[in-house]
């Protein structure tokens, strides 16, 4: 039988992710991109970390190169103390794109286990990752339905229930509820911070909402338009309990302020 590709615990002693001076400069037919430029950022187990910035300022980007799918041109990036190329091959991250990118003639349980299956695991490991996936995303009894049967809320989430399948200590969002309407953006923000809480994860989060950043995250790091700096890095201290109110308390205006001041000053920037 094929061993199972197992996730990787973080190395206790350091950072989960560390940059260092980081530069990305994609080479195109109209000449050279600034992605990113000098990027230094430390994030450690069990942060809550989101990226906020204007369109095209490096947000994906840079978690794109945390997940190895994307090189720095300059600078040191490490991922559990690894290269990411080695973090990606020893399974140390979870991925949630955009969109929820689930194949449409599999069932959403058979969604879930298609990394599952691609590392090996057996049918009963399967069976019971699955299942348990499915309840930390409060998905049970919809493991036979097909992505078209379900809502754009409930895909997301069972989007999510297959990048947590294979137990990966980091979690990586890229503006995973960015389509979705206000009402099903806030009841899912609420169960991502529920899901955090039971398993402890670092997540790396990409928005574009600063009330969405705000609520979510232990640290906001805000971003300048291209090439893409670090303008501000927030740490916060409202309590890990948030319920949706918590939005109109003077500490979360005054946080969501000094984002948007950090927003507006990554325009002074001249490349």
């Amino acid at each position: 039988m094929v061993q199972p590709t197992t996730a990787i615990a973080p190395d206790a002693t350091g950072p989960v992710i560390a940059a260092k001076n980081l530069d990305l400069t994609f080479q195109t037919n109209d000449g050279p991109v600034h992605a990113l430029r000098d990027v230094n950022l430390t994030i450690n187990k069990g942060e809550f970390v989101s990226f906020i910035g204007p369109s095209g300022c490096g947000k994906t980007t840079f978690l794109r190169v945390i997940a190895a799918l994307e090189h720095p041109t300059g600078g040191t990036i490490t991922v559990n103390g690894m290269t990411p190329d080695e973090a990606r091959m020893r399974r140390a991250y979870g991925y949630v794109f955009q969109a929820a990118g689930l194949y449409p003639w599999r069932s959403i349980e058979k969604n879930i286990k298609l990394p599952l299956e691609i590392m090996g695991f057996d049918r009963a490991e399967q069976d019971r990752r699955v299942r348990d996936v499915l309840a930390l995303v409060d998905l049970e009894g919809f493991g036979k339905k097909f992505p078209w049967q379900l809502s754009g809320g409930m895909q997301q989430r069972a989007s999510i229930a297959r990048a947590l399948a294979f137990d990966a200590d980091i979690l990586l969002m890229d503006e995973p509820f960015g389509a979705l309407d206000e009402i099903v953006r806030d009841h899912l923000n609420e169960q991502l911070l529920t899901l955090w809480a039971r398993t402890e994860k670092t997540i790396g989060f990409v928005t574009h909402s600063i009330p969405e950043a705000v609520y979510l995250s232990t640290k906001i790091v805000v971003m300048s338009p291209r090439p893409g700096r670090i303008t501000d890095i927030i740490d916060s201290d409202l309590p890990r309990e948030r319920p949706l109110d918590i939005r109109d308390t003077p500490e979360f205006l005054a946080i969501a302020h000094r984002v948007r001041e950090g927003l507006r000053a990554g325009h002074a920037y001249e490349d």
